[in-house]
């Protein structure tokens, strides 16, 4: 992977637009994106939920209040924390990076769908070992987080990296301490890959890690974890790697290549997804064929309710998607997120006429392109 240097940097000005969390924010944009939709009497969004998304939320905030006026304040606090307040009502929209699946969406009165791609990786604290040299195997990382491999020279470790020198340490194994739906990619990727993993633990937002380990709060608190202790990993969202300048590992992947975790291979596993002939747009896009593909890319999605109680909030927010979709791509990809492709948007936009006001109308209609 090519040596990219990041700075996120948190203006005072994005208190407005976002909620700051440890500089997750990201640089000013430079382009000059189309004029939103007017918000009528709206003046901010309220939103909550995923981590993993949060550094482009962030960005598309920042710009479009700039655009428009209407700032979003979006509060990072993990899937599972998203999915309770949009039940709850206290947010315009939830981001949960696990999809619900149907029958609990009809339960709950709610409706999703995907805004943004990218990818979870392996990262490490191995003093010696250079950047996206160490390989893992999915046996390896699920040996590791079950307990079964405890040290860097374990001959299962060794035998997948016959040429590094890997020291004779106890791993420390970090994962999130919050409901996460970056713990449900991960671990439904475990779940896929181990048998034994599926049989013990399964794929959560949340689950019972059997090795130990240490627990931090959203992937900056993952992040931070690994960095502080040696010989440790974890499991982050790509920007949240670049951001820190972390090692990171090659996972083999479903058609048993060694991939680097980059824009490319993120890609690759994105471009098998069938996103026509998922319902209510229900897809995990773990362990993907492709020999470029990286095997733990997934979507997070946006909830709302169906029949919101406040259709006006509604409505700037799905104004506020439709602006980042027409005009935050390139954002996206900065930060090295995967954009909707145009024909997904179309399906996407046409879901949104089933969040409907008391009049039984939808509550957006496109603007005039």
């Amino acid at each position: 992977m090519k040596k990219i240097s990041m700075l996120f940097a948190v203006a005072a000005s994005l208190a407005l637009a976002c909620t700051p969390q440890k500089d997750t924010s990201a640089p000013a944009q430079q382009d000059q994106p189309a004029a939103a939709q007017p918000a009528a009497a709206v003046g901010s969004l309220t939103g909550a939920g995923a981590t993993f998304p949060y550094p482009i939320y962030a960005k598309w905030a920042e710009a479009y209040r700039k655009d428009s006026g209407v700032g979003m304040n979006y509060q990072s606090i993990g899937s599972g924390g998203g999915i309770k307040q949009i039940k709850a009502g206290t947010v315009d929209f939830g981001a949960s990076d696990r999809p619900l699946a149907p029958e609990d969406l009809k339960a709950s009165g709610l409706v999703q769908f995907p805004a943004i791609m990218g990818g979870v990786i392996p990262v490490v604290n191995l003093a010696g070992v250079a950047p996206g040299t160490l390989k893992l195997t999915g046996a390896n990382l699920a040996d590791i987080y079950l307990g079964k491999i405890k040290t860097w020279d374990d001959p299962a470790l060794k035998a997948t990296n016959p040429d590094l020198e890997l020291p004779s340490a106890r791993i420390t194994t970090v994962q999130r301490s919050d409901g996460s739906g970056t713990t449900f990619l991960f671990t439904d990727y475990l779940s896929k890959v181990s048998p034994e993993w599926k049989e013990k633990v399964g794929a959560e937002t949340a689950v019972s890690w059997p090795g130990g380990g240490v627990g931090g709060k959203g992937n900056e608190g993952v992040a931070s974890y690994v960095k502080q202790f040696p010989n440790s990993i974890g499991y982050v969202e790509y920007a949240y790697a670049l951001q820190n300048d972390m090692n990171y590992a090659q996972l083999q992947n479903a058609d048993g290549q060694f991939v680097k975790p980059e824009l490319e291979s993120f890609q690759a596993a994105a471009a098998n997804a069938d996103w026509a002939a998922a319902e209510n747009f229900y897809l995990v896009l773990t362990q993907q064929p492709g020999v470029q593909s990286w095997p733990i890319t997934g979507a997070s999605f946006i909830l709302m309710h169906q029949k919101p109680k406040k259709p006006e909030q509604a409505a700037a927010a799905l104004r506020f998607f439709d602006w980042a979709f027409r005009n935050g791509d390139q954002m996206a990809k900065d930060l090295h997120y995967i954009p909707m492709p145009a024909p997904v948007v179309t399906l996407i936009e046409e879901s949104w006429k089933q969040i409907q006001g008391p009049d039984g109308k939808p509550v957006w209609t496109p603007p005039a392109r």
